[in-house]
């Protein structure tokens, strides 16, 4: 009677392991997506933020969700990645959102806006001031979702092949830059060009571009314009910082098993924070490095910034006036950045300015 019970008891148990066993598979099944990077190979900032986003997917799902990255232009152009993702063409895209700014107007906010946010008061906006819930309306229209994927701090204000002494300078100045600092500059005189990072260099030695609006020191020395302008200018008050963004398609994200979003989202969230302080702890070794070489460090005139300033005021005005989605996240956006510009006078903007002024004391 016992055996018999035992082995009545070890049928159902390998019934039960059989019958667990597809559920499991579908709990977690392999899959198996491409995504397109809007930058190129050679910069292991913002393409490596896309190799190790790939990577802690693989590691967070025991390989079972595998995504392949490509550089700028290898499967899809590098400014028509989210083209890419809301056709389907590809499940996800690495990009920013204001290279889509032709688009919708409103795709800025996701990235930067010039005289902006930190990248500290970029997150805490999209994460617990309702920015994720206004960026993820827009990217509706575009059949994808975005999930934040890292930053790139402040930028500088870019390489020139002749001094800035005063706004005039800029009247003719033809500059590759993206996004809304592309029609703040339009409104200084400038003739903005909006050009893929790979193919920025050809153009500055061609001399079909004066100047170069891109990121840092760090990448500014890799892809080598200190050669063909070397007039360098900061402070990067037209870009504070610039959020990168993972774009899946709609579909293919509701397709995915919960646990393989959890793990998305994860892996984006790890790379960013790499991202981020790869910038911090890389961009002043490389500035050091520029102008031990050559490069002419040089700092934006009072009169400079604040036409650069009155210029951005009236964009967004514009942009506000005849886009009710950008007038609604300019509101937003408009109101969370003045309560943070408040912390930063009474905390730790305050305290980053007196480290400034004593810097040479010591400690």
């Amino acid at each position: 009677m016992q055996r018999r019970r035992f082995l009545t008891a070890a049928a159902a148990g390998a019934g039960s392991a059989v019958l667990a066993a597809p559920a499991v598979a579908q709990e977690a099944p392999t899959i198996r997506w491409r995504m397109p990077s809007s930058f190129p190979r050679s910069l292991d900032t913002v393409w490596g933020a896309a190799e190790a986003i790939t990577a802690r997917v693989s590691e967070l799902t025991d390989g079972k969700f595998a995504i392949r990255a490509f550089p700028a232009g290898e499967i899809v152009p590098p400014l028509q990645v989210l083209d890419a993702v809301q056709n389907g063409t590809t499940e996800c895209g690495h990009t920013a959102g204001f290279y889509y700014m032709g688009k919708e107007p409103a795709l800025v906010f996701d990235t930067g806006v010039p005289f902006g946010l930190t990248p500290r008061q970029h997150s805490a906006w999209v994460l617990q001031g309702g920015g994720q819930a206004l960026i993820d309306e827009l990217y509706a229209g575009f059949n994808a979702i975005a999930i934040p994927c890292g930053n790139t701090g402040a930028q500088m204000g870019g390489w020139f092949r002749k001094q800035m002494r005063t706004p005039d300078d800029f009247k003719g100045l033809r500059i590759r830059t993206p996004g809304l600092l592309s029609m703040v500059y339009q409104k200084l005189g400038a003739i903005p060009q909006q050009i893929a990072g790979s193919d920025i260099y050809p153009a500055l030695e061609k001399g079909s571009l004066d100047a170069v609006e891109f990121v840092g020191p760090y990448d500014d020395e890799k892809l080598g314009f200190a050669k063909v302008a070397q007039y360098y200018y900061g402070p990067g008050v037209m870009e504070l910082g610039a959020n990168l963004c993972l774009n899946v398609n709609r579909e293919s994200w509701q397709s995915l098993p919960p646990r393989y979003q959890v793990a998305l989202r994860a892996a984006c969230a790890m790379a960013g924070e790499e991202l981020l302080a790869k910038y911090d702890a890389h961009n002043i070794p490389a500035l050091k490095r520029l102008v031990g070489q050559g490069a002419k460090l040089q700092s934006w005139s009072p009169e400079i910034m604040a036409a650069m300033q009155k210029a951005t005021r009236e964009v967004l005005e514009e942009y506000a006036g005849k886009n009710p989605r950008f007038a609604k996240v300019l509101e937003s956006w408009r109101a969370f950045r003045a309560d943070q510009l408040l912390w930063a006078s009474v905390n730790d903007g305050a305290a980053e300015r007196y480290l400034l002024a004593t810097r040479e004391n010591g400690l």
